[in-house]
């Protein structure tokens, strides 16, 4: 009874000697600076400690991060219908990161175990091993911090994933709607140039034109069918492949959406950088403990309740002569960190200003299109009233009808165009997909 008694005492003098060490730990996370916000010991000091979920500012600013998406349109129900349909691998790869954070919060703690080994003389020895970690130059501390900087970056990855699969499901949809109002003037125009053909074919007849106008018209006639063909083949192909990945069918679905021109915040690009820092930043502090020498007890008792036990120096790495060397990689982890971030914000800020531009010069053009195509329609009409009143030839009026249709679709064109570039801005802000839905 008087070994059981000892050995229990053993083990709660263990469990309470991180309390003991803890103002030990505070003096040599010097790496981690102004960064330190509890006692780098491993003891009781854990328990304000707050889960990454929560604690995070990074995870906060994702989950209220706004969409410019305005709701009811088509873009709103077409981003709506593919988040309904995600398979969230991303979502998985967070809660795996959010275990294995939550797991890192006990790591304080002490660890017991069983120890069974064979002796020379062919007896099996089994005990019972308590080891607790008493001083670590913060070591715990580190992987507590790299535990939540990888919550961060999944958090980080499931939302550019979610934004990713609306901008290529609204891209998809685009298309398909260019490609539909493409086929739609396309089968106007080739109704207006078979009446065209059809009053060449009476000039024939009667022995007004030849037969090379009419097979002029003609051609004209087999490439708009043609094209008409492909821009409907098109749009059947991007419905098909947005349907794939939609929840619901959006065939039915007309028109374009609207966004709001807004701020969503750091671009995700940012965000992503931030979360690799702090990730960079505690792995290299884990790396600066494992040179230094930390301290920790260690208690055993074996199946006849013999009682063992004391302090022992522990390091993962032995000095070298390239030790100091290692220190200055490791002290200089955090410039070259933070000056990834400034990269990224600096490439952000650039992309952004840059599809800004081109979105600008996309909504000019299509407006100098609308005015350019008003023209045509002017043109092609004194034409059509100076043909009826015999001043003009039919080859005359059908070279100006192409005119008017060629301005027709390029206004089409500039038009998607501008909605492409749209798209492609809130891509890059990170702002197609809301945070609370995904």
């Amino acid at each position: 009874m008087s070994k059981s008694r000892q050995s229990l005492g053993m083990i709660a003098i263990l469990a309470l000697l991180p309390g003991c060490m803890s103002d030990l730990g505070e003096t040599v996370s010097r790496f981690r600076g102004s960064e330190a916000t509890a006692p780098t010991g491993t003891g009781p000091v854990q328990k304000a400690v707050v889960k990454p979920s929560d604690a995070s500012e990074l995870i906060h600013a994702l989950q209220t991060r706004p969409t410019v998406i305005i709701s009811g349109t088509p873009y709103s129900q077409v981003a709506d219908a593919v988040i309904a349909s995600d398979t969230r691998v991303a979502a998985a790869e967070l809660r795996v990161a959010q275990l294995r954070a939550e797991a890192a919060q006990k790591n304080w703690m002490p660890r017991i175990g069983p120890n069974i080994s064979l002796t020379s003389l062919g007896d099996v020895v089994a005990q019972l091993v308590i080891n607790q970690v008493l001083f670590d130059n913060g070591r715990k501390v580190a992987e507590r911090d790299l535990a939540k900087a990888n919550v961060e970056r999944a958090a980080v990855q499931l939302v550019e994933d979610g934004n990713s699969r609306v901008y290529d499901a609204l891209s998809l949809y685009v298309t398909a709607e260019e490609n539909r109002d493409l086929a739609t003037h396309l089968n106007r125009a080739y109704d207006d140039m078979a009446r065209f053909e059809w009053v060449m074919q009476q000039r024939v007849q009667g022995g007004v034109s030849d037969m090379s106008n009419l097979n002029v018209v003609q051609q004209k006639l087999a490439s708009i069918r043609a094209r008409s063909g492909e821009a409907q083949e098109a749009a059947s192909t991007a419905l098909a492949e947005l349907n794939a990945m939609s929840a619901r069918p959006l065939s039915d679905l007309r028109g374009l959406g609207q966004v709001r021109d807004a701020e969503a915040g750091e671009p995700l690009g940012v965000l992503r950088a931030r979360a690799e820092r702090e990730q960079a930043m505690a792995e290299a502090r884990i790396a600066r403990a494992s040179h230094l020498p930390g301290l920790a007890a260690n208690g055993s008792i074996d199946r006849d309740g013999t009682m063992g036990g004391g302090l022992e120096v522990t390091t993962d790495t032995l000095f070298g002569l390239g030790t100091m060397a290692e220190f200055k990689a490791i002290e200089a982890t955090k410039e070259t960190a933070d000056r990834r971030v400034a990269e990224s914000r600096e490439i952000a800020a650039r992309h952004i200003a840059s599809q800004q531009s081109k979105l600008t010069a996309y909504r000019r053009q299509a407006e100098e299109a609308i005015g350019l195509r008003q023209a045509a329609k002017q043109n092609l009409e004194l034409f059509q009233r100076q043909f009826e009143g015999g001043q003009r030839q039919v080859m005359d009026v059908v070279g100006t009808y192409e005119t008017f249709a060629r301005a027709l679709e390029t206004e089409i064109q500039l038009k998607y165009k501008a909605a492409r570039a749209e798209l492609e801005l809130s891509r890059l802000r990170g702002a197609l997909a809301e945070g609370a839905s995904i």
